[in-house]
């Protein structure tokens, strides 16, 4: 089992409203490359969608739940399958994206527990919490050749060094995918 996080991000590591849905002033940086830039299985997840989960937030799982139903091509087929989990304090109704499920435990006990791979898009506040308890084991960024100067960062200033691997660089369209491993190896300050 592993937990793979996948984020849209830019050259200063901003990953913050890729698409402009949270109406930013910067936002909708990663759209701006077209349509076949963020389509399909860009993060290269395979077999981690036919048998993994996915972990979401509250607001990706709002914006992916009106996104993803009506779509019916073969890759958004996997993302309407996969069981997902969302990590929410207010929604208790998440019947609006088929195999979705409210977390009821601690997030890090329920990662924990996973007997599957689990796979966390966006949802940075969710991110955050894995990193904390140093739950991630691997990052696959799609890094867009924008360097936004402001937003939220994926690895913040304050957050809890990591050493991590490169295990792969490639070029996908007009950004670059990149997968890290988590190391294991905890970092002094």
């Amino acid at each position: 089992m592993s937990v793979i996080v996948i984020e849209f991000i830019t050259l200063d590591g901003v990953v913050s409203d890729p698409d402009g849905s949270a109406g930013t002033p910067s936002g909708g940086w990663a759209f701006r490359y077209g349509p076949e830039s963020v389509s399909g299985d860009k993060f290269r997840l395979g077999s981690a969608l036919d048998d993994g989960v996915l972990l979401l937030g509250r607001r990706t799982w709002e914006l992916f739940s009106r996104l993803w139903p009506g779509r019916d091509d073969p890759f958004s087929a996997r993302m309407n399958a996969v069981p997902k989990l969302v990590a929410t304090r207010t929604l208790t109704d998440v019947s609006a994206w088929q195999n979705s499920r409210v977390l009821d435990q601690d997030l890090a006990d329920a990662v924990r527990s996973e007997g599957r791979d689990v796979v966390v898009t966006g949802s940075l506040g969710v991110v955050r919490r894995l990193m904390s308890h140093r739950l991630v084991d691997e990052y696959r960024l799609l890094t867009f050749p924008v360097v936004l100067g402001t937003g939220q960062r994926l690895f913040p200033a304050d957050g809890p060094p990591a050493e991590l691997e490169c295990v792969s660089v490639e070029q996908v369209g007009a950004a670059v995918l990149t997968r890290h491993r988590s190391t294991g190896r905890p970092l002094a300050r």
